[in-house]
C-alpha cells in the first residue's frame, strides 16, 4: 500500500525533529543509553522497567516484556527518527 505524506503531515513530522533535537541536547547521555539498550538488551522477552517520581513525590512504575511486534514497533520509530 502507498502511502502519500500531505503537507500538514510533513509539518508535523518537522516539528517532532525539532522536539527530538532539543530533547537529545537536553538530555545527551539518555541517546547513548538508547544506543546501548538497542545493540545488546532488544530482543524477544526483554524485560523493560519504568519508574516516575514526581517532584512532589508521586510514584509510578510498570514493566513489560518485549514481544516480537514490540521490536516491529522500536525499529519503525528509530527509522523515523534517524538523522
Amino acid at each position: 500500500m502507498e502511502y502519500i505524506m500531505n503537507f500538514s503531515q510533513l509539518g508535523k513530522f518537522q516539528e517532532l525533529k525539532k522536539h527530538l533535537d532539543l530533547f537529545r541536547s537536553n538530555h545527551p547521555k539518555f541517546p547513548l543509553f538508547l544506543g546501548a539498550v538497542t545493540r545488546e538488551a532488544l530482543e524477544e522477552g526483554t524485560l523493560l522497567e519504568m519508574s516516575v517520581t514526581t517532584p512532589e513525590g508521586k510514584h509510578f512504575e510498570t514493566n513489560l516484556k518485549l514481544k516480537p511486534e514490540d521490536l516491529e514497533f522500536i525499529r519503525v520509530i528509530q527509522s523515523m527518527t534517524k538523522q
